[in-house]
């Protein structure tokens, strides 16, 4: 087999960021992303100038360069974690054709014109066209929800010049050449020829198998490779990893570029200052024998170099080993790993932490992360009653056949109820080598149908071209297939004509319960009624609903019907049409047999996981590449949006028309706020086109962001992301992308912060995330924990980097009015660079790692403290208070430490100290300070932040004491010799070390009392809450294993008080639900405390305790948050209540509130009629060797 118009390169992939010759020009360029790098890099240029830095000429690139070569570790670290995923999915195993033997390989050494043999379960390695299978006619089924999200299975078809290379040693001798079309994306299209025999034959999507897809029901197949790596193209749908930054280091960015202005402006006043100084009293200075005065500009330089530790140089580093050790808190975290897999959760890069606090918008994939793809058959409503229970894994109620066999009133209902299950379908049966029967299928729904009918005594064990047999209550029954009515879409359901052993003709159908009760004979209406309130129970419970029906067919009529039926089937124009109207004209008079329930399976606590998230004040949006019916389905049962949900259905097929249904959708949604009334949007791929193009556009965004939900259906890869990059730049919002399947990895890529699901689908995803869990539950504990913490944690750290430089480097400003602005130093030149480097170093890294503001129990007891720690985000006002602060803290230091030395006595026998005596001084001042100002900071204190913070400034003694005696031996800091002992033989030091730094953080503890006790915040309240438990009992639990929500009747839906909240529902150690009835409860106004004012409440989606988390303070809603005009808020405010809804006409949303859903294949390679005829289970299979 020869590849022609392709290239051979490997199937292998990489995620990783860097390679060995990309690495340095790649790492420099994100390094200097950041302003405070390329500030360093000019200190350092700067310095290098003789006679203008007053600080010496490495004192700024040593520490720079340290930092770089931690930042460059870390980067390798991840990248190395990466390569090694890569490594995992390109060392699958496949197997080749060489010299006539089946050759077993890894994917990566895959190559283009190779023929591959690909087992039941196997994942296709690469772009494969499809030569023979195991099947007849060399048919494959294939499952494509790792590409499209489709739950269904596909068929595809050998050529028939193919079909009969059974076997190694003839495929072996086979000679062709396969042509094909570039490279492209489009994974529904492709073209190529197959020449062999100088004849040609072509090839389309019918026979391609596309990487990424995985062979199911079929025994093996053989291809041949025509697209490998990169050039697949499910690779082709995915963009190069690229360089993520979060929100808090471009917020970082803005007040670096803020703090160099300051800078500058500084630099320049001092300049004036020593123009001033210079011309007024220099020229009286003769003493100074000073010939030339310093340039201005060359000042400015000077004075630029000298205040330059304004811009903390470690902040980079230690945010950078903040964050390396927050991830691995996420890797080490118990609680988020999945023992059954061995599947930990990973942190794949470390730069996105604090992005995990800041989350607004969800958007999960549907197939493989909230479901399992697994459908059961879970209830029934056979003639008018009710069979099967919520609680049960599978149907298992045998009142059913009880009441067949004692002949109850339904019980021929029962028994062509269970028979159409049997045969009223696609399923081909097989056997394994234990005897037990396999159902091989494209519909899973028809799958757990034909289960659910074996499980009830009515199994199906044969098919041939033109007949089925099951086994009905021991007795094998015989029924001749004389004609399949095919699914589609439009028609919304499925039927089969059949001859039953007394040559009785049957009409069995099944389908949505809107198509087949509006077909039904007249007299039916009691029985229609048990039916639809039976679906709407089925559908309160996010059940896949079908109604069953049949008829007895006139010989006669059928035999004139067949002729018409089967000439519209070889129709050459219009066939499906013909087809759709001659199914029609058979399918009336029906009578209604009863309705089926299937459970699509979801992940474990998808429902729970989802309200609390929603309780957090985050959105969830559901983008599947699956079918509408389905995807409303999954919504629902997954607790994304209820029943009683208004769906607005967005399915038009032109830019105008999608244009003006937007613009009513938008005049309907004001009036639902209007109205607290609950809406969400659904729409497909098709209108999302027209939706994203044009005016469109801002409508379509406008509408999104008040929904409750949004549910996007028929989703291409790029789609996905392409709405993920329309809710990022609609709003200063942080976007998660969550999905397991390769057609995931494109809006994981463009969203803020990607999560891959590490499912069955592989580990594409997983390895083109930012993280990586196993169960899309941990989702909860990455946010509202991890999330919140690092978030948190990580703004202190910064802000924190920021104050403790301005404390010290702005006493050079001080200073330098005293010094009649020389440019002289004030510090000598190490210790300046050691501040940062050893002495305050590990304050603002035990803060980022050990402060923890909240108990993780509390974080997912109260979702809503979410929201509460991102009101305390980075703003500009922090900054600034922060920052004034610090100019208060080094005044007082600066001017307390002058005035203790103001009259230069410090020692009995009257000596006095140098202008170094007051900068050692002040320096040991400002290092006990900030050390000190740390623990004040701390929201819980450990032994291990006592520890670290006091033992910073002890530090600073013990290193003073080495620095000051090393010189002469060793040439370095002169001016320190002695200074140690001459400082701290001085009584009156001690004295001013004990009451400078106390006095200065005297005002700290004042306004932080007054904060968090006049005017706390839900975050300071569950603070002093935890506080006050731990006092009370002694100890906190350490536990993370509990987890409560709050109930409410849907009906409620008024503002209420903690004390409400009267049930609750807890998690097992692995998350499971002990009691489903629990959700996280509305929209609720709280109280923040005993007797506060209005302005003291705010709106949250969760309850959040006042400071005894019990206080009963119910009250209204403040006027000026009930008559809020901004939409946006109001539906914020709104998107998880409970309410009843006005009931619908549309047909569409009518099927969504009886549950309609119903997945088969349409169009495909082979049709479902042809497919049962060329179907034989005695028929012994090949095997392919």
């Amino acid at each position: 087999m020869d590849a022609v118009d392709g290239t051979n390169a490997r199937d292998a992939h990489c995620t990783c960021k860097y390679s060995a010759l990309s690495f340095f020009p790649r790492f420099l360029l994100e390094q200097f992303r950041r302003y405070n790098n390329v500030f360093f890099l000019i200190i350092a240029l700067l310095q290098q100038i003789p006679d203008v830095s007053p600080t010496g000429r490495y004192t700024t690139a040593v520490p720079f360069l340290i930092i770089l070569s931690i930042s460059a570790l870390k980067e390798i670290f991840e990248d190395v974690k990466r390569r090694r995923m890569d490594s995992t999915v390109n060392s699958y195993s496949t197997q080749i054709l060489k010299n006539g033997q089946w050759i077993e390989t890894k994917w990566k050494n895959v190559s283009v014109g190779d023929i591959v043999k690909v087992e039941d379960g196997q994942l296709f390695p690469a772009d494969l066209i499809l030569l023979s299978s195991s099947e007849p006619q060399g048919m494959a089924y294939i499952e494509t929800s790792n590409l499209d999200g489709e739950t269904n299975l596909k068929i595809r078809q050998g050529l028939d010049c193919t079909s009969h290379l059974i076997r190694g040693d003839l495929i072996s001798k086979f000679t062709a050449e396969i042509e094909c079309e570039p490279p492209s994306r489009h994974v529904s299209e492709y073209t190529g020829t197959l020449k062999m025999d100088s004849t040609q034959r072509p090839l389309g999507p019918n026979q391609l198998l596309l990487r990424g897809a995985r062979l199911k029901n079929t025994h093996w197949i053989f291809g041949a490779v025509v697209y490998t790596g990169h050039d697949a193209k499910l690779l082709m749908n995915s963009k190069a990893a690229p360089l993520k930054r979060s929100n808090v280091d471009t917020m970082t960015n803005h007040r670096i570029l803020f703090l160099f202005f300051t800078l500058v402006t500084l630099a320049v006043v001092s300049a004036i200052g020593a123009y001033f100084f210079d011309s007024n009293y220099l020229p009286n200075a003769f003493y100074l024998n000073a010939v030339d005065t310093p340039h201005f500009a060359w000042n400015v330089l000077t004075f630029f170099i000298l205040y330059n530790n304004l811009i903390p140089i470690s902040l980079q580093v230690t945010l950078e080993l903040v964050r390396f050790f927050q991830a691995s808190y996420i890797n080490c975290d118990l609680e988020m790993y999945h023992a059954p897999t061995d599947t930990p959760a990973c942190a794949r890069t470390s730069n996105l932490n604090e992005e995990l606090g800041q989350v607004k918008f969800v958007m999960s994939d549907k197939t493989g992360t909230l479901t399992r793809n697994v459908m059961k058959f879970k209830r029934c409503t056979v003639g008018g009653v009710n069979y099967g229970n919520d609680q049960s894994e599978a149907f298992d109620d045998m009142s059913l056949l009880d009441d067949l066999n004692n002949q109850n009133d339904n019980a021929e209902y029962i028994r062509d109820f269970l028979t159409m299950m049997a045969v009223c379908h696609t399923i081909v049966p097989e056997y394994d080598e234990s005897g037990q029967i396999l159902y091989q299928g494209s519909s899973p729904d028809e799958g757990a149908l034909v289960r659910g009918a074996a499980s009830m005594k009515f199994a199906f064990h044969t098919r041939k071209p033109q007949s089925v047999v099951i086994k009905a209550i021991e007795q094998d029954v015989t029924y001749e297939v004389l004609n399949v009515l095919e699914f589609t879409s439009d028609r919304k359901r499925m039927g089969v004509i059949v001859k039953t052993a007394d040559n009785a003709l049957k009409l069995f159908i099944k389908g949505a319960d809107n198509v087949i009760i509006e077909r039904l004979s007249m007299g039916q209406e009691e029985m229609v009624e048990k039916v639809r309130d039976h679906l709407m129970e089925y559908a309160s419970h996010g059940y896949r609903t079908l109604c069953f029906a049949s008829a007895d067919l006139d010989p006669e009529f059928y035999r004139k019907w067949a002729v018409g039926f089967h000439a519209s089937s070889i129709a050459i124009e219009r066939r499906e049409e013909l087809l759709a109207e001659a199914a029609e004209a058979i399918e009336r008079n029906l009578t209604l047999i009863g309705a089926t329930a299937i459970e699509d399976k979801l992940q474990d606590h998808v429902p729970v996981t989802i309200r609390a998230l929603m309780a957090a004040d985050i959105r969830i949006w559901m983008l599947t590449g699956d079918k509408r019916e389905t995807a409303i389905n999954i919504a629902q049962s997954s607790a994304l949006c209820t029943p009683n949900t208004n769906l607005m259905i967005l399915d038009k097929r032109s830019y105008d028309e999608t244009y003006e249904k937007l613009v009513t959708f938008n005049e309907k949604a004001r009036r639902f706020v209007e109205t607290d009334r609950e809406f969400a949007l659904v729409l497909d791929g098709g209108s999302l086109h027209h939706a994203l193009t044009g005016e469109s556009r801002y409508l379509f965004a406008q509408l999104a962001m008040i929904c409750r939900a949004v549910v996007c259906c028929r989703m291409t890869p790029m789609q996905k992301a392409e709405v993920v990059e329309l809710v990022r730049s609609f709003g200063d919002h942080v976007v998660m992308a969550v999905g397991d399947g390769a057609n995931d990895v494109a809006m994981i890529q463009a969203a803020n912060v990607g999560i891959g699901i590490s499912g069955e689908e592989g580990l594409r995803a997983a390895s083109a995330s930012d993280y990586s869990i196993a169960q899309f539950h941990y989702l909860r504990r990455l946010l509202l924990v991890h999330g919140a913490w690092n978030f948190d944690r990580s703004v202190k750290v910064i802000l924190y980097s920021f104050y403790k430089n301005i404390c010290l480097y702005i006493i050079e400003l001080w200073f330098a009015f005293f010094s009649a602005f020389s440019g002289q130093t004030i510090f000598e030149r190490w210790t300046i660079s050691m501040f940062n480097v050893i002495f305050t170093a590990w304050p603002p890294v035990i803060l980022g790692l050990f402060d923890r503001p909240v108990s993780e129990e509390q974080m997912l007891r109260y979702p809503a403290l979410y929201c509460s720690f991102q009101r305390r985000a980075f703003s500009m006002k922090q900054f600034s208070l922060w920052i004034g602060m610090a100019l208060w803290h080094s005044l007082l230091l600066f001017f307390l430490s002058y005035g203790y030395l103001y009259d230069g006595v410090a020692w009995s026998n009257g000596r006095t100290g140098g202008w170094l005596m007051l900068g050692n001084t002040a320096y040991t001042m400002v290092v006990t300070t900030v050390c000190l100002k740390a623990l004040l900071e701390c929201d819980s204190w450990t032994w291990v932040i006592a520890l670290f913070s006091i033992g910073s400034f002890v530090l600073w003694f013990i290193m003073f004491a080495i620095y000051a005696w090393i010189w002469p031996t060793l040439p370095l800091g002169a001016d320190m010799s002695g200074m140690a002992h001459i400082m701290m033989s001085s009584s009156s030091f001690w004295f001013a070390f004990l009451l400078i730094p106390t006095t200065t953080l005297i005002t700290d503890v004042v306004l932080k009392g007054i904060r968090t006790t006049v005017f706390p915040s839900p975050r300071d309240l569950a603070c002093m809450s935890e506080r006050s438990a731990r006092k009370a009992n002694g100890y906190f639990p350490q536990s993370s294993r509990v987890a409560y929500a709050t109930n409410l009747p849907p009906t409620q839906v008024r503002p209420r008080a903690v004390s409400e909240i009267s049930e609750t529902h807890v998690l097992n150690g692995n998350g499971a639900e002990a009691d489903a009835r629990g959700t996280y409860g509305s929209t609720e106004m709280i109280q923040l405390g005993p007797g506060a004012s209005s302005t003291n409440a705010v709106y949250c989606n969760s309850a959040i305790s006042t400071s005894s988390l019990a206080e009963p303070n119910s009250f209204e809603p403040p006027a000026q948050e009930s008559q809020s005009g901004s939409l946006i808020e109001r539906a914020r405010l709104l998107h998880v209540r409970q309410i009843q809804s006005e009931s619908s006409s549309i047909a569409l949303e009518d099927q969504a509130l009886h549950g309609y859903a119903f997945s088969q294949e349409e169009g495909g390679a082979v049709a479902q009629t042809e497919l049962i005829r060329n179907s034989d289970s005695t028929r012994k299979k090949p095997q392919g060797l």
